[in-house]
């Protein structure tokens, strides 16, 4: 399966579970990697066999900054839903979700969560 990929999209959210991630926000960064046939896109050099990357991104916007959630984890699994509802073309994706500044004690770059969904046959 060919892939489309769009990463480290950074959005500003207010998910997790301590009143202050609701109040205050944090970034978020998000990397999709959609199953897409790309054979006739290639083929006829037309957009209409294609997805369009710009609204792979606003339907992403629309959920890291929309609607507040407890975990990343609901964040990733409304970013699958929604992609595989807005795009007939995708039949599975691989969403990652990353949290660079969770409030938890210690040293590390970030939290990640990653899963991969598809289309049931």
């Amino acid at each position: 399966m060919d892939k489309i990929y769009v990463n480290q999209m950074e959005f500003y959210g207010y998910h997790g579970l301590f009143p202050e991630e609701n109040k205050l926000g944090q970034r978020f960064y998000v990397d999709l990697e959609l199953d897409v046939d790309l054979a006739a896109a290639g083929e006829k050099d037309d957009m209409n066999e294609s997805i369009d990357y710009g609204e792979i991104y606003q339907v992403t916007k629309s959920v890291v900054e929309g609607e507040a959630k407890k975990l990343v984890e609901a964040v990733a699994e409304t970013i699958a839903s929604r992609m595989l509802t807005a795009f007939s073309k995708i039949a599975g994706c691989r969403v990652k979700v990353i949290k660079p500044d969770p409030p938890i004690p210690g040293h590390y770059k970030s939290v990640a969560i990653e899963i991969y969904r598809s289309r049931k046959r």
